[in-house]
């Protein structure tokens, strides 16, 4: 059996994209779309999304259902490291110089300013439900109820 590893990583990626997209996180492609949205008034959580079986495969479970609480952010973005590399780079700018990057994370903004972070190291080896109580913390102490 013959695999092309390329069509294989497309179909990844294509994956954690619609995951995302469909729990209604806006891609962020360009460093002029994250520009944009970060500055944006409100508080913003910024998925970083990633290929990464281990974690990735419980950062985007933990997006997804953390948002179904009763206070959470303004605006729901995600870039994906490793393919939007520019747009990827240009968040991680924004979140300034105390942001660790890693990937799959977590960052969350409030009127452009960076207040809270959920590393790789928060997200590896946890259960899903563990990060999604981690999200919804950091959403009853900066963001207001909906």
């Amino acid at each position: 059996m013959n695999m092309d590893f390329n069509l294989l990583m497309n179909d990844m990626v294509m994956q954690a994209r619609g995951e995302m997209e469909t729990s209604g996180y806006e891609q962020l492609t360009t460093p002029e779309e994250v520009d944009a949205a970060l500055s944006r008034p409100g508080t913003t959580l910024v998925m970083i999304n990633s290929v990464c079986g281990c974690a990735g495969g419980i950062a985007r479970p933990a997006a997804a259902n953390a948002i179904h609480y009763d206070k959470r952010p303004d605006h729901l973005v995600t870039v994906f490291a490793g393919q939007d590399k520019l747009a990827t780079q240009q968040a991680r700018n924004i979140f300034g110089e105390e942001h660790l990057p890693s990937s799959p994370s977590f960052v969350l903004l409030k009127d452009g300013q960076t207040v809270a972070e959920i590393g790789r190291h928060e997200i590896e080896g946890h259960a899903p439900t563990s990060v999604i109580t981690h999200l919804q913390g950091l959403f009853e102490e900066h963001c207001e109820e909906v």
